[in-house]
């Protein structure tokens, strides 16, 4: 019986068909090789010159030792804070016990009390065996009441104190906190500023790492320019001083020896030679030594060294002392630099000073004109 079902039409058999793919398969494989070109046709960003990846690297570290200046702060006063807090609880607990003592106290004069029953005196007397007994308990009973009196009084007070304490120890306890919580964000913005730096000086060539070298030699160069012109000019200034009969004492140049007193000057010298045993050590941030130092761990652990205690960050050390000009400095100064004064070194004479750099260098001399002073000052 022959069949009624229409027979399918092959699209993909026929040759017209074959020939119409084809057509269609040759457009789409046109259409992906021009995409692909539009695609590799687009504007890239332009690759940065070694002179902004170096600018770019050097404002990273300044912001991370800013970071660093906020970490030691943090730090500062969460072990002050910790400090104090462990010296609270310490206080709580000697409290503690003594307001159970003065609690004991009163526990033996109620038992006292429950014994005799609370009787009032003339029952006392009659079952007294004789007016003597009796009176030497009267007179017994009234020394008691005055310590009882003694006795509820001092409870009262430890248990106002030991409350005070409480809450005093509470509060030091969220401001330990808070301390924390800060100390935990500067650390984590130090650590990023630097994984960027990091970053971009891992992308370099050789080449580019060369020629990044060679534009540092440069300004450390430039910078050493300065400082022998400046020594110069200082020494000049002293030989026209001395020319002329005037003093070198006080503010003059310590290039030339002048000094501040005897006692100062020695204090300064111990500051430097301990400065200069940490010479090729590694700079790491918030580090205090022995084995590594950042800029104002360095100065506070040399001048610690000869017997003076400075506070841990720049924006405290700055404080100190007296404040000198720059064409006035003398040998165991602190030179900070920058407006938000991130950075400290002391000085050594000769327009150099012995600092901390930065993160990848260790403790060396360098011109102090090698980044902008902000100001000087002269401990003692």
């Amino acid at each position: 019986m022959a069949s009624h079902r229409k027979p399918r039409t092959s699209v993909l058999t026929s040759p017209g068909s074959r020939r119409t793919a084809a057509g269609l398969t040759t457009a789409a494989l046109a259409s992906v090789t021009l995409l692909s070109q539009t695609a590799d046709a687009a504007p890239r960003a332009p690759r940065p010159t070694i002179e902004e990846v170096k600018q770019k690297v050097d404002g990273l570290y300044r912001q991370a030792e800013v970071a660093t200046q906020k970490y030691n702060a943090a730090k500062e006063r969460a072990d002050h804070q910790r400090e104090t807090v462990d010296g609270l609880l310490d206080a709580a607990a000697k409290r503690a016990e003594k307001m159970n003592a003065s609690r004991r106290e009163l526990g033996t004069f109620a038992s006292a009390q429950y014994r005799t029953g609370g009787m009032n005196p003339t029952a006392q007397l009659m079952l007294a065996k004789d007016p003597q007994q009796f009176f030497d308990r009267s007179h017994l009973m009234e020394r008691l009441t005055g310590r009882q009196q003694q006795a509820v009084t001092d409870y009262q007070q430890q248990a106002a104190a030991a409350a005070r304490q409480r809450a005093e120890a509470s509060r030091s306890l969220d401001q330990l906190q808070n301390s924390q919580a800060a100390l935990k964000e500067s650390k984590r913005s130090v650590q990023q500023k630097l994984a960027e730096a990091r970053q971009l000086l891992s992308r370099l060539t050789a080449q580019e790492k060369a020629r990044l070298a060679e534009l540092e030699r440069r300004k450390e160069a430039a910078a050493k320019r300065r400082a022998e012109e400046e020594a110069r000019k200082q020494q000049e200034r002293e030989r026209q001083r001395q020319h002329d009969g005037g003093s070198t004492g006080g503010q003059t140049g310590g290039d030339t020896g002048g000094s501040t007193g005897g006692s100062q000057s020695t204090k300064a010298e111990k500051a430097l030679a301990f400065a200069r045993a940490q010479i090729g050590k590694p700079y790491v941030w918030g580090a205090t030594g022995p084995s590594s130092y950042d800029c104002s761990g360095l100065t506070q652990a040399a001048w610690k060294a000869a017997g003076v205690d400075l506070p841990r960050t720049t924006w405290e050390q700055v404080k100190v002392g007296q404040r000198v000009a720059t064409k006035d400095l003398q040998p165991g100064d602190l030179v900070f630099f920058f407006d938000d004064i991130s950075h400290v070194g002391m000085y050594i004479g000769g327009g150099k000073m012995i600092h901390a750099p930065h993160p990848g260098a260790n403790v060396r001399e360098e011109s102090i004109y090698y980044m902008p002073i902000y100001g000087s000052v002269r401990l003692g």
